[in-house]
């Protein structure tokens, strides 16, 4: 019997035998039908069915108003507070609603090399290695937790690839010194995504969504039941293996009694175009004034990737850095209200103090709190999805940053980095875990042991996966 993975609110209705038969494979499938196999095994082994099952990056170019020349103290992070008692300053205070459901950091450091400059802080920001000599965290992970999904790495971009360009403009590394251009194109990245025969990359193998979405539930936990698998031996494994060939059996002989799948109904998000894609002229990918509308189209396609079962690692990159994005053309915005003609990257310079009196510096604040809105966006849409006992949200591990510190000084210390979500794979939310000093690759080997890949190290230094951050 195949069962479509989609959003729960998307699943059709059915005649009551089908729902309850599907209801019971897929309680089999998360363990919850193994009474007596899930019991033998110590709690390691239960983490490892559930957890956080996705890795999202939200990057934004050209960071933030931090610490300045003349002692001005950063407007991004968070000076007051013990770990779990401390405010948000107004910067941030669009992820006020998710503040208990986020980590801030204070501390971490990209390292010295290139320290001053956007190049070099895009090329260490996701591969913690010098210069890029490195495979980045998204796509090491899509090689782990994305090695069973239709898509494994979803790389989509707004204005961040004009004319396909990557090289040190992009962010994602496929291996050391090695980039691909992200997807600028909404309308093209849901056809490759959600079209029969379509690849989500250039050079992957096509996939036709209307298999993708309707394998078994089996097929969809492969990757961790496999995993399962490893963890346990002996008599307990053998009943695992009883078990599972008990309900493939059953599968099997449940399928012819399944009635056809009807047609996709309006509500299926994982049939429909979304409006937001619709929208989107493709004869202005790079018109500024378009920008708002590509990244909330853009934004839109990934959530639905991921409720769809297509993909659990996806990059979204705002722009790039040292960007020409003119954001005082987007509509209705504050940027566009106040009438500065004002470049992202322009604005970045905003001189060796934070002077609200001087047009720039006001703008370059603004353009930082709309792109902290977006990520807030993206929360609370992650949030709207709802997922077991939980949402999808829950399951999400989701980074927010950008490739320096203080965009007037480039530093690469101190990094504004925020992490969101996880809270089924254990990641402790609702604090400020402050450092002296900690390279930002270990970060990333903590954020691997939420999503099941036991990194000891991440990136050319460090001391191993970032403590308090995993429970």
């Amino acid at each position: 019997m195949k069962i479509r993975e989609t959003h729960p609110k998307a699943v059709k209705t059915h005649p009551k035998a089908v729902l309850d038969r599907r209801r019971f494979l897929q309680a089999v499938a998360a363990g919850l039908a193994l009474p007596g196999t899930l019991g033998l095994m110590g709690g390691e082994a239960r983490a490892q069915v559930g957890g956080a099952r996705r890795f999202l990056v939200f990057y934004f170019p050209d960071g933030v108003p931090g610490d300045s020349q003349n002692g001005d103290r950063s407007l991004w992070h968070i000076h007051e507070g013990g770990e779990a008692d401390f405010a948000l300053p107004e910067l941030l205070a669009p992820l006020r609603p998710w503040r208990d459901r986020s980590v801030f950091f204070r501390g971490l450091s990209m390292g010295d090399a290139d320290n001053g400059s956007h190049p070099g802080g895009a090329q260490k920001l996701l591969t913690a290695v010098d210069r890029g000599n490195g495979e980045s965290i998204d796509r090491v992970l899509a090689r782990t937790i994305g090695a069973d999904a239709p898509h494994r790495h979803v790389y989509l971009g707004a204005q961040a690839a004009p004319g396909g360009a990557s090289g040190d403009k992009a962010i994602s590394y496929v291996a050391a010194g090695n980039t691909v251009a992200a997807q600028d194109d909404p309308v093209q990245a849901f056809q490759r995504l959600f079209g029969a025969g379509l690849a989500a990359e250039p050079g992957a193998p096509p996939v036709d969504v209307r298999q993708a979405t309707r394998r078994s539930v089996l097929d969809v936990m492969r990757a961790d039941l496999e995993g399962l698998r490893g963890r346990v031996s002996g008599r307990a494994r053998s009943r695992l293996e009883l078990h599972l060939d008990a309900v493939r059996e059953l599968e099997l002989r449940l399928a012819p009694m399944a009635e056809p799948q009807p047609p996709p109904e309006a509500g299926d998000i994982c049939a429909r175009e979304p409006a937001q894609v619709a929208a989107v002229d493709q004869g202005a990918l790079y018109d500024p004034a378009r920008f708002p509308a590509i990244l909330e189209a853009q934004t839109e396609v990934m959530v639905r990737a991921m409720a769809c079962g297509l993909t659990r690692v996806g990059v979204i990159q705002c722009s790039h850095h040292t960007t020409d994005l003119l954001m005082s053309a987007f509509p209705e915005t504050p940027m566009a209200d106040e009438g500065i003609y004002m470049r992202s990257h322009e604005a970045s310079h905003y001189g060796a103090g934070h002077d609200f009196g001087d047009p720039k510096f006001r703008s370059y604040v603004a353009q930082r709190r709309w792109f902290v809105e977006r990520y807030a966006a993206l929360l609370a849409r992650l949030a709207e999805m709802p997922e077991g006992d939980g949402t999808m949200l829950d399951h999400t591990v989701v980074l927010l940053c950008t490739e320096v510190c203080d965009g007037n000084t480039h530093q690469h210390h101190d990094m504004p980095f925020i992490v969101s979500g996880g809270e089924a794979g254990g990641v402790r939310t609702g604090r400020l875990l402050r450092f002296g000093f900690r390279r930002h690759g270990d970060l990333y080997a903590g954020l691997g042991r939420a999503l099941g890949a036991d990194f000891a190290r991440f990136g050319d230094a460090g001391d191993g996966p970032l403590p308090g951050l995993v429970a």
